[in-house]
């Protein structure tokens, strides 16, 4: 007998008569194809389900069944390398579409059971108690699940076995024993637990100068990167996927366009890894939500990525989690607020937008974990403000929650600047903390580095404007310098070309020298315009070429030497620069 029937529905959202009790955030089964749902509000007899899949066919007096348990997913060694919808079910294999349903049943496929306990060892929840090493996918551990520990009574040998197949068995502290496999469920709402919240160290390296140098994020931080429609948002996550210090990549997909993720999918399996040289994909999982899916699932698919990467922390890794987009998500919250009739906020958004945001950003974490090891998930969450329109509710709410905003800027991307981040619009708030990182790295004088390029970049946007009117051959030799200098840390600095072996790639030695190099250049050229010296001579030096083409020219392997010859070469050109000027003037 049913647990409840369907008395009303209208999209991804229905009411059913009950019969049982029903709890917040249980996962219900409905309708004969036992669709996949989630209890939201309960009123006396009523409760009211949002559907996670098509409901297309469903009618009043179809039934309902409760679960028991929350809406969860399973965590084990096959997520690696796959690619799953927003409800972790595997979107290959499978021919063209998801079958409607919960299918409880195990896919067959066997891991390389190695353990790493024997009978007799005590287990404490968190801790690892063998190795996986599948061919396809990097090394994995099995964890004992929260909430679970005691003595292990006993365990299977080494060898192949399925994913839900018990391989270990824990005698309790209360005497009652405890079947464990290689995975194990967990809530998407509730957060894993760890040991302990630590403080940042280190920044999560992108090899993108603009991010790294001016804007970094810190390991186990939380970034927005907004920008309108063309803006290279996708292309920029992907970017930052394959080349990223994080073990782990979590991509989510969460309600973009068909075709934008069809690209994904077949790119990311194409693609190798630099660091390894084997396919990119042996670390990254790829959750797929496109427009057209569920939109109560493409709601859901936020919290499963989310879920995802704080159990590849919880192996002690640093894990990236790249969320495209979090509007689409917010979307998705505001129309199946319409159709529950709740009172609508800013934009028509709920009045919970917020709150549902800051339990998205906050499991982003540096963390000692269960097991005693440092770990961290950092996250990026890409935003598609309507009309490029920074104020908007999404942005606006997200900037509260994240430390770093990387601004996409329409103008720099339409002008094919690579990455389109607009320097003015954008910030970074851990600049304090990652400060001693850059100073044990050979870059004791960063911060004022930074300081000084933003600095001009900002008053080459003050001079820009009166340069348009009067001409810039009318500024004083000093503003005209400043509008070099600033072109400079624009072309040489903060563009890098994707296309480029050499450049769309840059260690962080290599960061370090070019930064020398274009302060070196500014220290040189400012004393030299104080002596008179025109800014179109130096401008018109042969070297400056070589520095605007340095990210692309001076390889990474010969870089500290190519650097040392540059700012050589550069002492000794204003050199020559300043006694010829000398010279003219006597």
């Amino acid at each position: 007998m049913a647990d409840a029937s369907i008395t009303w529905i209208s999209g991804p959202v229905l009411r059913a008569r009950t019969q049982v009790a029903f709890s917040i955030n249980e996962a219900a089964l409905v309708g004969e194809q036992r669709l996949l749902g989630e209890v939201i509000r309960i009123n006396g007899q009523e409760a009211v389900i949002q559907v996670y899949e098509d409901t297309t066919g469903l009618r009043p007096g179809d039934p309902v069944s409760a679960t028991g348990s929350a809406l969860s997913v399973s965590l084990g060694p096959g997520l690696l390398g796959n690619i799953f919808d927003g409800l972790l079910r595997p979107l290959t294999g499978q021919g063209r579409y998801v079958r409607p349903g919960v299918d409880w049943s195990n896919t067959q496929t066997l891991y390389p059971f190695k353990p790493l306990v024997k009978p007799g060892d005590r287990l404490a929840a968190g801790k690892p108690f063998a190795a996986v090493q599948r061919s396809d996918a990097r090394g994995q551990r099995c964890l004992v699940p929260p909430g679970c520990e005691g003595e292990v009574i006993s365990v299977e040998p080494a060898g192949e076995y399925g994913d839900d197949h018990t391989v270990c068995v824990l005698r309790c502290d209360d005497g009652d024993s405890r079947e464990i496999s290689m995975s194990h469920r967990w809530p998407v709402r509730q957060p894993r637990p760890v040991a302990a919240r630590m403080p940042v160290e280190g920044p999560l390296f992108t090899g993108q100068r603009i991010l790294d140098s001016i804007f970094p994020l810190a390991c186990g931080g939380r970034a927005a990167m907004p920008g309108g429609f063309g803006t290279g948002k996708t292309v920029l996550q992907q970017t930052l996927a394959k080349w990223c210090e994080a073990e782990v990549i979590v991509y989510v997909g969460c309600g973009e366009r068909g075709n934008e993720m069809a690209g994904v999918l077949h790119e990311f399996p194409a693609l190798v890894d630099p660091r390894t040289g084997r396919p990119l994909m042996e670390r990254t999982v790829i959750i797929a939500n496109t427009s057209n899916m569920p939109v109560a699932a493409r709601e859901a698919s936020i919290y499963t990525a989310v879920t995802v990467g704080e159990y590849f922390r919880d192996q002690g890794l640093r894990v990236a989690l790249m969320a495209d987009s979090t509007s689409r998500w917010a979307e998705a919250l505001r129309e199946v607020s319409g159709r529950l009739g709740e009172l609508p906020g800013e934009a028509g958004y709920p009045a919970y937008l917020s709150s549902r945001q800051a339990d998205f950003y906050e499991r982003a974490a540096h963390v000692r974990t269960l097991s005693g090891e440092l770990a961290s998930l950092t996250v990026i969450g890409a935003i598609s403000p309507p009309s490029a329109d920074f104020s908007e509710p999404v942005t606006s709410h997200t900037k509260r929650y994240v430390r770093c905003f990387w601004a996409l800027d329409a103008g720099r991307a339409q002008a094919r600047f690579y990455p389109a981040i607009h320097p003015l619009q954008s910030y970074s708030e851990d600049i304090e903390v990652l400060a001693q990182f850059w100073s044990q790295h050979g870059n004791p004088q960063w911060a004022e580095k930074r300081r000084r390029f933003l600095g001009l970049l900002e008053e080459q946007a003050h001079l820009e404007r009166m340069a348009r009117i009067v001409g810039k051959d009318a500024l004083p030799p000093r503003q005209q310098h400043v509008l070099l200098c600033a072109e400079l840390i624009n072309e040489a600095f903060l563009r890098q070309s994707a296309f480029s072996e050499t450049d769309r790639f840059c260690p962080l030695g290599k960061q370090i020298a070019m930064m020398q190099v274009i302060t070196r250049f500014i220290d040189l050229s400012a004393a030299a315009v104080a002596q008179g010296i025109p800014v179109e001579a130096i401008n018109a030096l042969p070297l400056m070429r070589r520095i605007r083409r340095m990210g692309e020219d001076i390889d990474e392997d010969e870089q500290l030497e190519q650097f040392d010859e540059l700012r050589r070469d550069l002492d000794a050109a204003f050199t020559r620069l300043t006694r010829e000027a000398a010279g003219g003037a006597g």
